[in-house]
């Protein structure tokens, strides 16, 4: 005989039985109602028909639909992510802790990746305006941010300047670039070049190339600077820009950039017969586990990528709660001496 829906979704096959609240309800002798106040744990219930409940419940081996439950608190306990590429070793190593974070606060993640998928972006946010999920952490390089434009659900910007309205969870960048222009100055540089990111993209990073040129130039370093184009996440970019800094600057001591550029930035000298540390500096940005994959360790000022992501993590979080958020913003970046510099 053909199965039913119903007895599908209500594991009637093969002889098996998933027991439903009606069945709870007879077995406790209470209304159904009184069994999904326990469950949501909502209203009043009596204790002694609260244990009768969770002991019928016990009895009968009943698992509630989590679905249903969601829908009744409007909640689904699922925040988005939206990120650049997973395969760059900073947000790859990010999606990581964020995932875990927001597991500890009972929250599942859904992950969306922009690069290379016209309106991803869009629909992700689309879902967010359909409640599908309850929030988004939002860290990609995207331009048009106008899909973001009178959305009333919980957000939080990752080191991104959407509108005044979004809070920005991000490294105290301006610190990062003082700790690099302070390491370079100790080693004795006096040519410079500096790796930037795409200035079409808002974001509170670039705050640490405008420290560190600052600082730099005050010393009478020569700062060069190569802007990398926009969505460049991939290391054959980052060797293409390598090759591109040697023809034009071959007399550089030193170069500051993000953790792919700069090791790609280390082959490429290496390849070109260049002597790291004694004539070439190099300090990467991020400081992920990239940098110290290689043979000779990249001295790196490293984001706090775990705390920054439970800083997210729990800023979204209450966000959704409609709690009160006087979390910080910020954290703090260190300086990890290695090799190279």
């Amino acid at each position: 005989m053909e199965k039913s829906y119903e007895d599908v979704w209500n594991g009637q096959e093969d002889g098996a039985h998933m027991a439903r609240i009606k069945d709870v309800a007879r077995e406790a002798g209470v209304a159904a109602s009184t069994v999904s106040l326990v469950l949501n744990q909502k209203g009043y219930v009596s204790e002694a028909t609260r244990q009768k409940v969770e002991a019928a419940m016990k009895k009968l081996n009943y698992i509630p639909s989590e679905v249903a439950r969601n829908l009744s608190l409007s909640r689904t306990q699922t925040i988005g992510v939206i990120l650049p590429s997973l395969s760059h070793p900073f947000f790859g190593e990010l999606a990581e802790e964020l995932e875990a974070a927001l597991y500890h606060l009972d929250y599942k993640m859904m992950i969306c990746c922009t690069q290379a998928k016209e309106n991803s972006e869009r629909d992700f946010v689309d879902m967010l305006r359909r409640r599908t999920m309850d929030g988004i952490i939002m860290g990609a390089h995207s331009l048009d941010l106008s899909i973001y434009d009178g959305l009333d659900q919980p957000i939080i910007a990752f080191d991104r300047i959407i509108n005044p309205r979004i809070p920005i969870v991000h490294c105290d960048h301006r610190r990062g670039g003082q700790l690099a222009a302070e390491a370079f100055l100790r080693a004795g540089c006096g040519r410079i070049a500096d790796i930037i990111g795409y200035q079409g993209v808002h974001s509170p990073a670039h705050e640490y190339h405008r420290a560190f040129r600052t600082i730099m130039e005050a010393y009478g370093v020569e700062v060069h600077v190569i802007e990398l184009p926009w969505n460049a996440f991939g290391y054959a970019d980052f060797l293409q820009t390598a090759e591109r800094l040697f023809a034009e600057y071959p007399a550089v001591d030193g170069i500051l950039g993000a953790d792919m550029v700069v090791a790609a930035c280390q082959h490429s000298a290496v390849a070109r017969g260049y002597r790291i540390p004694e004539k070439l500096k190099l300090i990467a940005y991020d400081g992920t586990s990239f940098t110290c994959t290689g043979a000779q360790p990249i001295t790196a000022v490293r984001q706090p990528i775990r705390q920054l992501a439970r800083l997210a993590a729990e800023k979204i979080v209450r966000r959704v709660k409609g709690e009160m958020d006087d979390l910080p913003c910020t954290c703090e970046p260190e300086l990890i001496e290695r090799e190279t510099c």
